[in-house]
């Protein structure tokens, strides 16, 4: 294999615990080196989700933590350990030589900076396994790569109601409004093909766990491990005229992004006044809708919301007034402390009036709504051998196997879980994060690997995955963390436009919410983690977190 030169490294020595270096010969071909303890290691220097530059990501263990989305590679593999990454990254020899340090790699792999850890592999014909998967979202696509990654040689089929039958990146569907499948698509059809995954455009109707067979609108399917991942289902407003209005939309799925642009498209105003469109919810999906749409001066955005500022109850209004400066910057309107009686329509016309408690109307050419979602558990209803929980959800384990069915698992929107991070005490809880069901679906990919390989049941031992999520908000907003128990008390320090919000319950950080300084929420999630994370006298007394080890 070619041996390539670090530029200007003469020796390994002396060298800090994160090194970004040009390759001599590559056109902008670069490496990272990461020092841990006495051994360096080269890894490609940026993160295979959105390709974040990973000399500024965090460093706990083997685990090098990106700065932007929390995906963690392993240092001494490159490999993927927690989401939002996919691909791994090209971990390469590492020679030194008289005239100076090289590494042993091809040329392709450092221009491309990652690798496809699901090499093509076909079924074992004696193999009676058989992982069916209701749900084709980030959970899904976590637990098919890590069984893929660890050659599984069960029969695995996705049954899914996606566009094009392929698992798209979700959270840009609210943050860019992308409408074509094929550009968000985290991997192509002929990848499910060479790895032997087949995929299924059918609706789940019911599941008979004693038989181990599911039931769609067309055929019938059987399993040895059944995973339920069909996510959330957009709210809707129990109020008058929203289920009879025109232009009223909800957003969830790539069908639904070109509805909101079709109807904006085709709307006309007069003068060429900009289009009215009106949100109804002050939540994350909300604001990053308008955010989105804000983009283009044809669009006037109003956003309404129930609470004093944006995510009050969840980031707290101090925060939540920052994200509203940022989007009324971009020219956003907010109305806020408002309550929603109605929408109706004007005689002779085509827009909509939103009505509010106050008496006062809204005019509207297109509503959104982002009002939160529900499980995706309608096909479960009347089953007798599961019982949901109040809101649809679906009770599991730690593992996330639901308790009384043998070889069923739920993640994802749908899954209620115990939560073991900081603050929690074991208490059921419902994560709605890309992350949190990307994470999930590794998790019970081990367990049915661990039980294929003779381990007799689930992995144990594990330390708990620290949920964390982004929202583009005027900004790009990063958090760590979870107030699953509440919270009594925030520390924020703000300047210039950047942010660290500290979540505690009692002396114990909960959560973190960042934005511009990416690499403090990454270091939080690692030491909440590992249990190291330093307490609220600490953190309010002025403590440099990213020098806690």
């Amino acid at each position: 294999m070619p041996h390539f030169k670090l530029k200007d490294l003469p020796t390994l020595k002396n060298i800090p615990q994160k090194l970004e270096v040009d390759v001599e010969g590559v056109d902008d071909g670069k490496v990272l080196l990461v020092k841990t303890g006495n051994t360096v290691h080269a890894l490609s220097p940026r993160c295979t989700h959105y390709g974040a530059p990973l000399k500024g990501g965090v460093i706990e263990g083997e685990r090098l933590t990106c700065p932007w989305h929390g995906a963690c590679f392993n240092i001494t593999t490159g490999d993927v350990e927690d989401a939002p990454a996919l691909n791994a990254l090209n971990k390469y020899e590492i020679i030194e030589k008289d005239d100076g340090v090289y590494i042993e790699a091809e040329e392709s792999d450092i221009k491309s900076g990652h690798r496809d850890p699901a090499l093509k592999c076909s079924v074992s014909s004696d193999s009676d396994e058989r992982v069916l998967i209701v749900g084709g979202g980030s959970g899904t696509i976590g637990l098919i790569q890590s069984l893929l990654t660890k050659k599984y040689r069960g029969k695995i089929t996705i049954l899914t109601k996606e566009p094009a039958n392929l698992i798209i990146d979700r959270p840009k569907l609210s943050k860019a409004l992308i409408p074509d499948p094929d550009k968000i698509a985290l991997r192509p059809k002929q990848w499910y093909k060479d790895a032997g995954v087949e995929i299924l455009s059918e609706e789940v109707t019911s599941v008979d766990f004693d038989a181990k067979t599911v039931t769609t609108s067309s055929s019938k399917h059987t399993y040895t491990k059944l995973v339920l991942a069909t996510g959330g289902i957009p709210k809707t407003l129990p109020l008058p005229g929203f289920d009879s209005v025109k232009n009223i939309f909800t957003l969830r799925t790539v069908a639904d992004v070109k509805s909101i642009l079709d109807a904006l498209t085709t709307l006309k105003t007069d003068n060429k006044a900009p289009k009215k469109v009106v949100i109804i919810g002050s939540s994350f999906i909300g604001m990053e809708i308008g955010n989105a749409l804000a983009q283009d001066t044809a669009n006037a955005v109003t956003i309404i919301g129930m609470e004093s500022a944006p995510m009050e109850r969840v980031m707290g209004a101090e925060v939540g007034r920052i994200f509203q400066r940022n989007l009324e910057k971009a020219g956003i309107r907010f109305i806020l402390n408002a309550s929603v009686e109605k929408a109706s329509t004007p005689s002779a016309s085509t827009s909509t009036s939103v009505h509010l408690g106050d008496g006062s109307v809204i005019p509207a050419d297109i509503v959104i709504l982002g009002v939160g979602v529900r499980p995706a558990t309608d096909f479960l209803k009347g089953n007798e051998r599961i019982s949901l929980e109040g809101d649809g959800s679906v009770r599991t384990d730690e593992h996330f196997a639901v308790p009384g069915l043998d070889g069923v698992f739920a993640i994802g929107d749908i899954a209620r879980f115990p939560y073991h991070g900081p603050g929690g005490d074991g208490s059921l809880t419902r994560i709605e994060h890309w992350n949190v069901a990307q994470n999930a679906g590794r998790s019970v990919a081990r367990s049915i690997l661990h039980a294929g390989g003779g381990g007799g049941g689930l992995e144990t031992n594990l330390k708990p995955s620290i949920p964390i999520f982004w929202s583009a908000v005027g900004g790009q907003m990063r958090y760590a963390g979870n107030t699953v128990n509440g919270y009594d008390d925030v520390f924020v320090k703000e300047e210039e436009g950047k942010f660290v919000a500290y979540y505690f319950r009692g002396e114990i950080v909960v959560a973190v919410a960042t934005m511009g300084v990416d690499p403090v929420m990454v270091k939080v999630a690692a030491l909440m983690r590992v249990g190291r994370m330093a307490g609220k006298k600490e953190v309010v007394s002025g403590i440099d977190v990213l020098g806690l080890e």
